[in-house]
């Protein structure tokens, strides 16, 4: 099928390149490059949700949970910063919200509005996590696809879909075609938290988990093509 609004969730890795920290442009650059590359031929409507961890990764024992967590959220915020900077340089419009208020920054998420850019062919770029710890930014996903009555929440890897075990360990993976959300669960799938699967489940919200990291495969998803792994309420 052809999404008209589409949620694309990108890992703070897919910044920096894998096993790397910070951000690095090259891999901004390939972001945007994929993003314009879907945009000129389709007629779709894009919001994204980055994580941090290219920044943060999380607290260790001698760091509080709480503190860690708003770390890390601040950590999608300069992602996002960042991320804005390059669509904007490759003509993209594209404007950023944020879950905490940071009004010299950042505009803070209201609902409405981001829905109001999207109709008005900005790229809109969520930041701030839920604006709360325990939360991870897969979560954020499902919830602002939601809230955005998205079509489908493209969960962006460095694999082509969800397999039964880890394809770079094991060379027999069986990589799934289609899986229910009950199945996901169930089978204690680690592409995304149980807490983001329970909400698509929910809202009747598809995900599509493929590799962004080939070139023209979000151009792919978007046109319909059957790559990646759907995971929806009915294994079709």
């Amino acid at each position: 099928m052809n999404y008209k609004r589409v949620l694309l969730k990108l890992s703070g890795e897919a910044l920096s390149g894998s096993g790397n920290l910070g951000i690095n442009t090259k891999y901004l650059q390939n972001i945007a490059a994929e993003i314009k590359n879907a945009l000129g031929k389709n007629k779709v409507q894009i919001g994204i949700v980055v994580g941090g961890g290219n920044i943060w990764r999380g607290a260790d024992k001698d760091l509080d949970r709480v503190k860690s967590d708003y770390m890390g959220i601040i950590a999608t915020v300069i992602n996002s910063l960042a991320l804005q900077d390059i669509l904007e340089k490759n003509g993209l419009k594209s404007h950023v919200f944020s879950a905490i208020n940071i009004p010299k920054v950042v505009d803070l998420y209201v609902t409405e509005k981001a829905a109001d850019y999207l109709k008005n062919n900005y790229v809109i770029i969520l930041a701030g996590g839920t604006g709360n710890p325990f939360f991870t930014t897969d979560t954020t996903a499902a919830l602002r696809a939601a809230e955005l009555k998205a079509d489908v929440l493209l969960k962006a890897t460095q694999v082509d879909g969800v397999y039964d075990s880890d394809p770079k360990k094991n060379k027999g993976a069986k990589r799934y075609k289609h899986l229910t959300f009950n199945e996901a669960i169930q089978k204690n799938l680690k592409i995304m938290d149980t807490s983001a699967f329970s909400l698509c489940r929910e809202n009747n919200l598809p995900i599509v988990v493929f590799n962004f990291h080939n070139s023209g495969n979000l151009l792919k998803v978007l046109s319909g093509q059957d790559i990646g792994t759907l995971v929806s309420a009915d294994n079709r």
